[in-house]
């Protein structure tokens, strides 16, 4: 197995609703915000080389949305999934699967294009991997998650024959060395990757731990829908981490790629951050 990290760009989000009840005056210290109160985030996807298989697992917020849209979250930064992409040699038709973590809109909007009027599949040649409980979430969205559930994201990879689910069962092996959990703090059935790479195990971590500002337990995102169900998942995965000497891989930080853990005299707390080069 090789694994790759696949940058997607920038963009930004409200640091009120990123850290949820924590004052600003704490966290602005991990996560400046800007004028108007908007933290800049990545939107860090990952690349698995695995024997006839090159599976990328999410893929960013696309560049079909029009501008008004676009215009709330401030994309910026020169990265793009293609470039990403053709730095390792790879192009999207390479892609045999596209794991989606979740199917909001930061993470699987590059998942699909607008080609003149016509919404298709970016990686033609690729299964594309939900699961059945949380497809039919997106779907059928509450009003609060509503705007983060976008069907021209999501329905045209149905339409398209590409889609298939993943058993909706703890620990089911997707792949040799990957192996999927779910989490159902955020939005209900998120999946979580935990690649066995190098003797070590890296875990995804997707919205159950957007960044390193996010390592203390209170720090919970208003944008979740359970938040008393992530702080107990959080509480678990924090405490695995250290213990099994885990390495987590961040999508949203915007500094640290890959982070390690440890217990201190005020909980659980950042040991190290690297990048995934450096595993």
């Amino acid at each position: 197995m090789q694994l790759h990290t696949i940058d997607t760009g920038l963009f930004k989000l409200d640091g009120g609703a990123m850290f949820g009840v924590v004052p600003k005056s704490i966290w602005q210290r991990t996560n400046p915000a800007d004028q108007n109160n908007m933290c800049t985030w990545a939107m860090r996807c990952l690349l698995v080389e695995e024997g006839n298989r090159l599976i990328l697992i999410d893929t960013g917020i696309g560049q079909k949305q029009d501008a008004k849209f676009l215009s709330h979250f401030y994309l910026h930064g020169d990265d793009t999934l293609d470039k990403s992409l053709a730095k390792l040699g790879f192009n999207r038709d390479d892609i045999t699967d596209v794991f989606l973590t979740h199917l909001h809109f930061d993470h699987c909007g590059g998942a699909v294009e607008l080609v003149g009027d016509k919404l298709r599949p970016v990686f033609k040649n690729a299964v594309y991997w939900s699961n059945e409980k949380h497809w039919e979430w997106a779907v059928h969205p509450n009003a609060r998650e509503k705007a983060s559930f976008l069907k021209e994201n999501i329905m045209p990879i149905q339409e398209s024959g590409q889609l298939k689910y993943v058993d909706q069962q703890e620990g089911v092996i997707f792949s040799e060395n990957f192996k999927v959990r779910f989490a159902f703090g955020h939005t209900d059935s998120m999946m979580i990757p935990h690649l066995n790479y190098k003797g070590t195990n890296i875990i995804y971590a997707a919205d159950l731990l957007p960044s390193t500002g996010h390592i203390p337990l209170p720090y919970v995102m208003a944008y979740d829908m359970f938040p008393m169900q992530t702080l107990i998942e959080k509480q678990a995965f924090l405490e695995e981490v250290v213990k099994e000497n885990h390495i987590i891989f961040l999508e949203h930080d915007p500094v640290n790629e890959c982070c390690t853990l440890q217990q201190t005299e005020k909980g659980i707390r950042l040991r190290d951050s690297f990048k995934l080069t450096d595993i």
